[in-house]
């Protein structure tokens, strides 16, 4: 059935001592950017996934962090051409499988959805590299 409010306390309550434990994330960083370089790694994945029972989903979560830590160097360079040409090229065809991760593997959060940051991400960066 459909999750609670208390569910969901639940839940973030155990990944956040999961964390703690494992990556020695702090809630309380969470506004951070050192929060979100530790919390976006292969390694927090792995610890994440440790609480996940289904295979597929471990599977789809490994996939996407792959992709965004294939995809972040380039809206981070100021020149990808130059700096990551490889990832540049790739680019496209790994924000459409992430876009189409997030819609068919993760319908239930990102239903129609896509977050801002996500949106701005997929959509304005191919604008930037072809005025590059």
């Amino acid at each position: 059935g459909k999750a609670t409010n208390e569910d969901r306390k639940k839940w973030q309550a155990t990944l956040d001592k999961h964390l703690r434990k494992k990556m020695n994330l702090k809630p309380i960083m969470r506004m951070n950017g050192n929060f979100a370089r530790k919390l976006m790694s292969k390694e927090t994945v792995e610890a994440i996934c440790e609480l996940i029972h289904s295979e597929e989903r471990q599977v789809a979560l490994k996939e996407l962090m792959d992709l965004y830590l294939k995809m972040k160097p380039v809206w981070r360079s100021s020149c990808p051409a130059k700096e990551c040409p490889e990832l540049l090229c790739q680019y496209s065809y790994h924000s459409q499988r992430f876009a189409e991760l997030l819609s068919t593997k993760f319908k239930y959060r990102y239903e129609g959805k896509i977050t801002n940051y996500f949106h701005k991400t997929l959509a304005h960066v191919p604008e930037i590299i072809e005025r590059d």
